[in-house]
């Protein structure tokens, strides 16, 4: 299964998001600041964790459909 170009954009933005994120909760001076940076470093390992489990459920999926298209020939 192939990656595409947005999953890629997609998640290196997610990636940069996520270490500002902790920039700014690490560098804060106030409490809103940082659970504001944090809550972003948490959002974004969140989701990039979601997208490499979409991309392995599709890969999976698409192998199961050969395997029971096989089985139907």
């Amino acid at each position: 299964m192939e990656l595409e170009a947005s999953d890629i954009v997609v998640g290196a933005m997610m990636i940069i998001f996520g270490v500002l994120g902790l920039i700014l909760g690490s560098r804060a001076a106030d409490i809103e600041m940082e659970i504001f940076g944090f809550s972003l470093a948490v959002f974004s390992t969140v989701f990039l964790f979601r997208q490499v489990k979409r991309h392995y459920d599709a890969a999976d999926a698409a192998r199961h459909a050969v395997r029971a298209a096989a089985r139907h020939e």
